[in-house]
């Protein structure tokens, strides 16, 4: 083998590592919160992996996503409603506030839910909680075919629409599709809806027509610009999910009194 060749090769095996480890920073390294991060290079080098087969050899099977997606039961004394792509939950008189950033696929953001559900659901309805779930489109790239997490984010808009986002998102949580599968098309998102009790035609065009994918879109493009949302994380600066914010202060949401802590502050 010649010099050239050697040097071509080895150049090709270092663009491969650089491009595995850019991928392993995006999927997070923090194996609390498996947080994604999003910024410029970081998606350059992943459309690149993609490209290149990196991410396809970790696609997981379909079958997570196939069938009916089990319809989960929440009980809702406090006041929901949409505000544009944010949707809000608890009353005005709360005195902690915070804003949840998420997407539906994301593993890290799943983990926040098991997590967290139960004592977010207290507070809520002890009122001294009010939360505003911002459902973000990011991870797209991260389902085969791309697409999902717009899908959910749209679908879960459209439920807080017919009062039944509480509902809806805690059933997608509860059976989040893996990366690398086809996650849920509109005919489950739309089916689950009807089974959580939608009777409105508006929630299955709202779903099907991809109503609030323009604001969608549009959020997760101020939410990633956002310099107070900026994070460091495995040497990548960006803004990663979950990210949960109280005030101006990014919450470390590995601790697991972190929100016992916030309302006991207010108090």
């Amino acid at each position: 083998m010649g010099g050239a060749e050697r040097n071509a090769r080895k150049k090709k095996q270092q663009s491969q590592a650089q491009a595995a480890r850019a991928v392993a920073a995006a999927r997070g390294t923090n194996a609390d919160r498996n947080r994604m991060v999003i910024g410029a290079v970081v998606i350059v080098v992943l459309a690149a992996a993609v490209i290149g087969g990196v991410l396809i050899s970790n696609s997981r099977s379909d079958s997570q996503a196939s069938g009916s997606i089990p319809a989960k039961t929440v009980n809702v004394n406090y006041p929901v409603q949409r505000q544009d792509a944010v949707v809000v939950a608890g009353k005005d008189s709360a005195k902690v506030t915070v804003d949840v950033y998420e997407d539906f696929i994301c593993p890290g953001c799943g983990a926040f839910e098991k997590n967290n559900a139960d004592n977010i659901e207290k507070q809520l309805e002890a009122g001294t909680l009010k939360v505003r779930y911002n459902m973000l489109p990011m991870l797209n790239r991260m389902s085969s075919p791309p697409g999902y997490s717009q899908r959910a984010a749209n679908a879960g808009l459209c439920a807080a629409d017919a009062s039944k986002f509480p509902q809806y998102h805690a059933s997608l949580y509860a059976a989040r599709p893996e990366e690398g599968s086809s996650g849920y098309t509109a005919d489950q998102l739309v089916q689950l809806g009807k089974d959580l009790g939608i009777t409105d035609s508006k929630f299955e065009s709202c779903v099907r027509g991809n109503t609030y994918d323009p604001i969608t879109t549009k959020h997760l493009e101020d939410t990633t610009g956002n310099p107070k949302l900026q994070q460091e994380s495995g040497g990548q600066k960006g803004f990663f999910t979950p990210t949960v914010v109280s005030g101006d202060a990014i919450q470390d949401t590995s601790d697991p009194q972190w929100l016992d802590n916030l309302i006991k502050k207010a108090n």
